[in-house]
């Protein structure tokens, strides 16, 4: 059974940062493209990173700089390291597995957890 779990999930003030993690179970982790994507009350998902099996990185423009993705496929998980947060960056965030990275960037991956908020208060 295919299971991701976010965790880290805050409120925060801007400027500050937060760092989120995902751990996976029921699928070959080191074989999938892992990231994270997030929706905002009453907007369309944002793709936000991704990193590749060969630990190639993606970001979205809105988070370039500020946003660093990391996966250890030991410990089965990706990591989301938020800086500079801003209220724009107020979402729930999910995370996602695929085969292709594009699916988590442009679109909502099979393998996807339930989410973790963040709220960044200006």
């Amino acid at each position: 059974q295919v299971e991701l779990v976010e965790s880290g999930g805050a409120s925060v003030q801007a400027g500050g940062s937060l760092k989120l993690s995902c751990v996976a179970s029921g699928f070959t982790f080191s074989d999938y493209c892992v990231g994270w994507f997030r929706q905002a009350p009453g907007k369309v998902r944002e793709g936000v990173t991704i990193i590749a099996t060969d630990g190639t990185t993606e970001y979205a423009e809105s988070v370039k700089g500020r946003f660093v993705v990391s996966r250890s496929n030991v410990d089965r998980s990706v990591y989301l390291q938020m800086g500079t947060l801003k209220s724009g960056d107020s979402a729930m965030y999910y995370c996602g597995a695929a085969k292709t990275c594009s699916e988590i960037m442009d679109d909502f991956p099979n393998y996807r957890g339930r989410g973790t908020r963040v709220f960044v208060s200006s």
